[in-house]
């Protein structure tokens, strides 16, 4: 079982980014929300499979895997990367205590 964040249900994540992601600083406007929530999800799901590891740890593991994820997203793995960190840290921020055991 998997700790409760503010995030819970997936919805109330799902909204937080609709709403956000155009003021991201990797936004690009070429592209649009249905290219970025593949990416947003990606980190939701890999972030409860992975509970006690640091993006950095896992993120060869998460470009292996966002060809097959990333659905009809236009976002190459590069494009993707940094709207996946952002939503494994949203994530992360949220937990109770230091989830990541780096301090912050």
């Amino acid at each position: 079982m998997h700790a409760r964040t503010r995030y819970e249900p997936r919805d109330d994540y799902t909204t937080y980014w609709r709403e956000h992601f155009k003021s991201e600083p990797y936004f690009d406007a070429k592209y649009q929300w249905e290219d970025f929530d593949p990416a947003y999800q990606y980190a939701y799901d890999k972030r409860a499979e992975f509970p006690d590891r640091d993006f950095d740890d896992v993120e060869a593991t998460l470009e292996a895997g966002w060809q097959k994820a990333r659905g009809k997203s236009r976002l190459a793995w590069e494009q993707a990367k940094s709207a996946v960190r952002s939503g494994w840290h949203a994530i992360e921020r949220a937990l109770p205590g230091d989830a990541d055991r780096d301090g912050l």
